[in-house]
């Protein structure tokens, strides 16, 4: 779901989803030998995943009934309606999982999706175009965007108020300030030639 900036993943992935729906999952190992897996949540409050309504992949047609039954370290254990083994638990491993946009809770003020942040143009506080948003992700170390710029290839961006002060759904771009040093070459290690 979302929380106050930074947002909420969406979960970062090359595939495109289908109009209308939001990555709220990612299926890791099977658990046990009756079929559950481990999911990793990106919902504000991983138990409520299922109350989403049925699950789907990124087209819209595979679709994945689950039932939360218990929690493993950071990650929800859950029974998918039809996955009755190991095997075919294993076989899940890395499939992601979308709800429909209009079951999720509504946004409030400076909260966002993270799915609503790709596509948008980018622009440096003086006007200046910089690029689009190809994803938005939390690997754990903060919410961070990805801008792909055409005078600096893709740079990470952090998803803050102070590095993107502002967010425009509406006209469709961000307002990007950052941070001194950003766009410097890093410093070769010595062996590197």
């Amino acid at each position: 779901m979302v929380e106050k900036r930074p947002a909420r993943p969406q979960g970062g992935s090359s595939e495109a989803p289908q109009d209308g729906l939001v990555c709220v999952g990612l299926i890791g190992s099977a658990r046990g030998l009756k079929g559950d897996v481990r999911v990793k949540s990106y919902t504000a409050n991983a138990p409520e995943m299922s109350a989403y309504g049925p699950l789907t992949d990124a087209t819209g047609e595979r679709i994945f009934e689950i039932k939360v039954v218990g929690k493993h370290k950071d990650q929800l254990v859950v029974r998918i309606t039809g996955v009755d083994d190991r095997m075919a638990a294993e076989a899940l491993n890395g499939q992601r999982l979308y709800a429909a946009r209009d079951r999720l809770p509504q946004t409030e003020e400076d909260e966002f999706y993270f799915s609503d942040l790709q596509g948008l143009n980018a622009q440096l506080t003086d006007g200046t175009p910089f690029g689009q948003i190809v994803q938005a992700e939390d690997y754990g170390g903060g919410p961070f965007i990805e801008v792909k710029s055409p005078g600096h290839g893709n740079v990470l961006v952090p998803f803050t108020k102070a590095s993107v002060p502002v967010v425009d759904l509406k006209a469709g771009r961000v307002v990007l300030d950052l941070p001194d040093g950003l766009l410097e070459p890093g410093e070769r290690e010595p062996n590197e030639g």
